[in-house]
């Protein structure tokens, strides 16, 4: 590495990888937040061989500009060995490829002198992370950061600091193992789900027996707010469900907000009333439910602070 990449005042380098695309940027130690001219959002496909996969990681990450530390902050979605950067995705739908792969190993090979080191986390607690240092979960000791998308992420945070074991929080703090009404999370709090109950209900109205497969979320949510009933039928049933399910997690984590990211927290109107009736539901907790304050920079601004703050292994 060269000798502004050393100094204190260098950039931290970051990347967030999702199922869809990768984003890479710099962020400021001084102030904690990305240098906008930095970020590089490309397209990824999830579905491709391992070391496909890996090229466009890399591809991003050089982008940038040089004269970074050598320290990579790296956001990833789960099932993933984050102390030794193996990928552990089996069976769930995206990044097969990578199962069993040493992808630290991988990207450090093919970013050559660009890196030193990389340290990885789970992608929502790098959400969580940035939302304490610079949204809204930031002055809350204790919070519960929702990301919804294809599933639902989560992260259970402390002080800063992601909690991923003891009985306050559910198994690894992940909402997403948790069941409800008998049945996993996802099974009714999902894309898939809210897409087959909006085909359940809507035939059952006459909305979508003409169409072969359901319109995908966003599209359902622009029916619920023009007034479809199958559409608001469907948002109204997964997040007053997603509540009824956080509930006793969040009294037992004595979490006084709920803060909610991810594509599908565009839809707020319809999210925010049928999660915050769940919750009364169950628990009648306090917390306040609050739209994340940085939705999209955020895994940035937490992976770089996970990159410079955390000791332990690293790669």
């Amino acid at each position: 590495m060269t000798g502004a990449a050393q100094r204190a005042d260098a950039p931290i380098p970051v990347l967030d990888i999702g199922g869809t695309h990768v984003t890479a940027a710099l962020v400021d130690p001084a102030t904690g937040r990305t240098l906008p001219s930095s970020v590089v959002r490309r397209p990824l496909g999830s579905d491709v061989a391992a070391d496909g996969i890996l090229d466009a990681i890399a591809r991003a990450a050089l982008e940038l500009p040089a004269g970074h530390r050598g320290n990579w902050g790296v956001a990833i979605p789960g099932p993933f060995d984050y102390a030794t950067g193996m990928g552990r995705f089996t069976g769930v739908g995206k990044f097969e490829a990578l199962s069993g792969v040493d992808v630290g190993a991988g990207l450090l090979r093919r970013l050559a002198d660009r890196a030193e080191r990389l340290r990885f986390l789970n992608d929502a607690d790098a959400f969580a992370i940035g939302e304490y240092h610079a949204g809204a979960a930031a002055g809350h000791e204790r919070v519960v950061c929702l990301t919804l998308g294809t599933g639902v992420g989560s992260s259970f945070l402390r002080g800063g600091r992601p909690v991923h074991d003891g009985t306050r929080v559910p198994p690894d703090g992940h909402v997403h193992r948790l069941t409800v009404h008998g049945r996993p999370l996802e099974d009714l709090v999902s894309r898939r789900a809210i897409r087959a109950r909006y085909a359940r209900v809507g035939v059952g109205v006459g909305g979508v027996a003409e169409h072969r497969s359901p319109p995908d979320v966003h599209e359902i949510a622009a029916l619920a707010i023009e007034g479809d009933p199958a559409a608001s039928e469907a948002f109204r049933y997964a997040f007053e469900t997603l509540g009824q399910a956080l509930a006793p997690w969040i009294d037992r984590f004595e979490a006084t907000a709920v803060v909610i990211g991810g594509s599908m927290a565009q839809s707020w109107g319809l999210i925010q009333p049928a999660l915050s009736a769940g919750l009364l539901l169950t628990g009648g907790t306090t917390a306040r439910v609050l739209p994340a304050g940085r939705p999209a920079e955020a895994p940035l601004i937490g992976a770089a602070r996970w990159a410079r703050d955390t000791p332990g292994t690293v790669l």
